[in-house]
């Protein structure tokens, strides 16, 4: 999630164990602690474009790591500030602010590798936002006054939103997912696999995509206080062999196209038209198919070299009218 999300968990993770004189100390280590495994952003290279998703929410945010993630914070921290904390409070703090980030991670549709090195499967649990202000504000509020009253009511009063807030996130995923499956249903589709996914910043608004007769179907489902589906459109599954026929199999863009691959969770669909392949999980208005991001093969490139990253994320006048009629429902309909 954001880094104000992740720093206010990590800080209220703490907070639990601090006592009134130590509020403070325990809410700056837990805060930064809960930021420290997004340092994995600068794992990069000017030559290989794909090796920041590989990386990204991989080793650092994994369970194991947790201890010596922890302990990485709390020998690069203790002696930068006065906090007036022993070692091992230090310590503690870190471990809990830092063991909230991977969790918090997994919640979002974008994919953690809680289980390095053991599974590089990449765990989404989709029931919140990369991004929401209805999540963070609250809870950000709590434990701000937490430091200034140095009461531990208002932590777990922010924890009791958190936790409330990602179990409505679970019961409206199961409400939208039951209206994907339904509207599959009544268009004669057996999906080979339906993902749901929140749109931007809130709980109301799902993007549906599933995969039938080699196709992907994307719609949004509004899951307000009855489901209605906002019908959306279609575009086709990768296929190498038919869109792409000129790529060397042996090639290393064959072989970041199937690194991509694992990266979205096999949600691949062609641009041939840009030679592109985009991740089709993510658009900025979810009934769309139009990508954020995705890669662009070159078939002319020599064997040696990388696909190229392209991404957009340009939020026109006509996308935000319509992201704003899927949240107020008028294009939506009755199943």
């Amino acid at each position: 999630m954001d880094p104000i999300t992740q720093g206010t968990i990590g800080a209220a993770a703490a907070q639990t164990r601090a006592n009134r004189t130590s509020m403070v100390a325990f809410s700056i280590f837990g805060a930064l602690a809960g930021l420290a495994p997004d340092l994995d952003v600068f794992i990069t290279s000017s030559t290989d474009p794909l090796l920041f998703l590989e990386y990204h929410r991989h080793f650092t945010h994994a369970l194991i790591f947790i201890p010596f993630g922890a302990a990485i914070v709390t020998l690069a921290l203790f002696k930068l500030f006065n906090h007036g904390l022993t070692f091992k409070q230090a310590y503690l703090a870190s471990l809990l602010g830092y063991a909230t980030h991977g969790l918090l991670d997994a919640c979002t549709s974008y994919g953690t590798q809680l289980f390095w090195p053991f599974s590089d499967m990449r765990v989404s649990w989709n029931n919140v936002s990369v991004v929401d202000p209805l999540f963070t504000l609250p809870f950000l509020g709590c434990v701000i006054a937490a430091v200034v009253t140095r009461r531990s009511f208002w932590t777990w009063t922010g924890i009791t939103w958190a936790v409330a807030y990602l179990l409505l996130g679970l019961v409206q995923l199961q409400r939208a997912t039951d209206g994907a499956e339904a509207l599959a249903a009544a268009r004669d589709h057996k999906p080979a696999r339906l993902t749901m996914k929140p749109s931007f910043a809130n709980l109301l608004v799902w993007k549906s995509i599933y995969e039938h007769n080699n196709h992907y179907y994307v719609d949004a489902i509004r899951t307000g206080t009855t489901v209605t589906v906002c019908d959306g459109a279609k575009v086709e599954k990768l296929d190498l062999a038919q869109h792409l026929p000129g790529l060397d199999p042996n090639s290393q863009q064959a072989r970041d196209v199937e690194r991509f691959r694992w990266f979205s969770q096999d949600y691949l669909s062609p641009l041939p038209e840009h030679g592109l392949i985009s991740d089709m999980r993510y658009s900025l208005v979810p009934d769309e198919v139009d990508p954020m991001w995705g890669i662009r093969v070159d078939v002319n490139k020599p064997p040696q070299a990388h696909v190229d990253w392209w991404s957009s994320r340009e939020l026109s006048e006509a996308k935000r009218t319509r992201f704003w009629n899927l949240l107020n429902g008028s294009s939506c309909r009755q199943l």
